[in-house]
């Protein structure tokens, strides 16, 4: 009896289960991840060439902050705080992801359906590249060349998966021919999945070295080296010193000074400009009798002022934290106007930071309000980067979106009715935008658990910038309103701490209100608003309870 030679052992005849095959969609999600990380890596690095703005996750969430309705602005300063853009930042990357996942989920049963996605994704960042303001030509590199990197990661990944994860049919190949074939069979299974490993490590090795090296050469134009080697002069008026009795040891209570690790920081760019300090000039020109351009060196050569003074954002809430006190040093403004030579109907000073933002200022508030400046440090150092290095502007009493332009570069003289529209005011935020009187309550902190018949300290801040404080008082529920101790201060341009002393009658929960009085007499008024279009209003309040 003869023995066939081409029939597989027993325990070969049945095919095999390929393991690959069941992480067939996972693999495939993660190829679209690998794909979105090569593309990002490389427009990374040729952003390095066009500017960090350019490159698209920026691109994208700086053209998101462009486009939103107010109201959610708001809502985004609300909850995030200082905070919201590293959101958006993180959000828009988040989304990202479950795009490119989606994508290579596609790629298994459409290739070129999946490739198109990430051309379109690549067109959007041009897109939002090329209508930000200032935006140049060559600014939607990054997001077009990250793109064809992406779509070629993709038709390489894609093939070699669907390759590896084919199960292998034993039944099949020796229905074809022989064992030769199978054995053949076997190694082209274990060449793709050399390939594939291969290809997805050479992508992800792309989207390390292009977003590493971005990362590293866009050091080049960090100006951290630039902030710490600048040597700022003495002002030619020092700030007053301060009074003694400031910064009671109160635990809690918000310092006199904001330290600039601390100070609050709004603005709309997502990347914090780099200027260079040796290139910086400012452009003062529009209605005026003669345009003046000033360099950084010059602009120190002047005299300076040194001043404590308070700054507050619009959009903070009754009781928020988005305000902060800093000593400023910087050439008066107004004295610039005088040089240039301010024509008649000249009611707005229009300037533009180096990112594009726009902000509209009453000339009359900059001429007739001690201490607008040009300010170049603060707190006794150079400016740092997110708060406008090398030049920012500061107008005290008005809030920053009509007065504290960062990174400014050019000042225009126009008029209100005809000139162009600042930022904030064409999305309908009021104008001029004084500062309102208002008043924090610090401590104790809302819910804190008191001792009844101890004697515990009820303290805050208080600000209305140019007009002073001349009274706070704190009301417990229902209670009259009693008068607190107001701290010295150096001027009327700074808030005001003050402290009330309080001794809880009895057990209970009770809340607590303040109001503040400016100097003028005008106490802060009780009636509620939200911070659009012209800055919150109404008594901060907090509840303890007493045991």
């Amino acid at each position: 009896m003869s023995t066939r030679t081409d029939q597989p052992p027993a325990d070969t005849a049945a095919a095999p289960h390929n393991p690959w095959t069941d992480w067939r969609r996972p693999l495939a999600a993660g190829a679209g991840l690998l794909t979105a990380a090569a593309a990002l890596g490389v427009a990374q690095l040729v952003a390095v060439l066009t500017g960090p703005e350019t490159a698209p996750v920026t691109a994208v969430g700086q053209g998101v902050v462009r486009i939103v309705p107010e109201w959610l602005k708001e809502w985004a300063i609300r909850t995030f705080y200082i905070y919201d853009k590293v959101a958006l930042i993180a959000g828009t990357t988040i989304l990202l992801g479950l795009f490119a996942g989606l994508l290579g989920l596609l790629a298994i049963r459409w290739l070129t359906a999946a490739c198109a996605g990430v051309g379109l994704f690549g067109v959007v960042g041009a897109l939002a590249a090329m209508t930000a303001p200032n935006a140049a030509q060559l600014d939607m590199l990054p997001s077009l060349l990250g793109a064809v990197v992406g779509v070629v990661a993709l038709r390489l990944l894609v093939p070699r998966l669907l390759a590896v994860t084919e199960t292998f049919d034993v039944e099949r190949a020796r229905e074809k021919v022989s064992q030769v074939l199978r054995m053949r069979e076997q190694e082209r299974f274990r060449e793709d999945r050399r390939r594939f490993i291969i290809a997805a490590c050479a992508t992800l090795g792309v989207a390390a070295v292009g977003g590493g090296a971005g990362q590293l050469l866009g050091t080049r134009t960090n100006v951290t080296q630039a902030i710490a080697t600048t040597r700022l002069p003495k002002p030619a008026s020092a700030a007053p010193p301060l009074p003694a009795g400031i910064d009671p040891d109160i635990y809690g209570l918000t310092r006199f000074t904001t330290p600039n690790v601390n100070f609050y920081k709004i603005d709309t760019t997502l990347v914090t400009p780099q200027v260079n300090p040796a290139t910086w000039q400012l452009r003062i020109h529009g209605m005026v009798d003669r345009e003046l351009t000033i360099s950084f060196p010059q602009l120190l050569a002047r005299p300076l002022i040194e001043r404590d003074i308070t700054l507050a954002c619009v959009s903070n809430e009754v009781g928020g934290g988005l305000v902060g006190n800093a000593r400023w040093l910087g050439a008066p403004l107004a004295d610039l106007l005088r040089e240039a030579g301010v024509r008649p109907g000249a009611d707005q000073v229009f300037t533009r930071s180096v990112d594009g933002w726009t902000c509209g200022t009453p000339t009359e508030a900059i001429m007739n309000t001690p201490n607008a400046m040009l300010a170049v440090g603060m707190n006794g150092v150079p400016l740092p980067a997110a708060h406008g290095f090398p030049v920012r502007m500061i107008v005290p009493g008005l809030y920053g979106y009509v007065s504290g332009t960062k990174w400014i570069v050019d000042l225009e003289l126009t008029t209100v009715n005809a000139g162009p529209q600042p930022y904030w005011i064409q999305r309908e935020w009021a104008a001029p935008a004084p500062i309102k009187t208002m008043c924090r309550i610090d401590v104790p902190g809302d819910g804190a658990a008191l001792d009844a018949g101890k004697p515990v300290k009820v303290a805050g801040v208080a600000w209305a910038q140019n007009r002073g404080i001349s009274a706070v008082e704190v009301r417990v529920g229902k209670d009259d309103w009693q008068p607190a101790r107001l701290v010295p201060v150096p001027g009327n341009q700074t808030w005001r701490q003050w402290v009330f002393d309080w001794t809880p009658p009895a057990r209970g929960r009770f809340t607590l209100f303040a109001r503040a009085t400016d100097g003028t007499g005008e106490p802060q008024t009780s009636q509620f608003a939200d911070p659009f279009p012209s800055g919150a209003t109404g008594w901060p309040s907090m509840t303890v309870d007493v045991s």
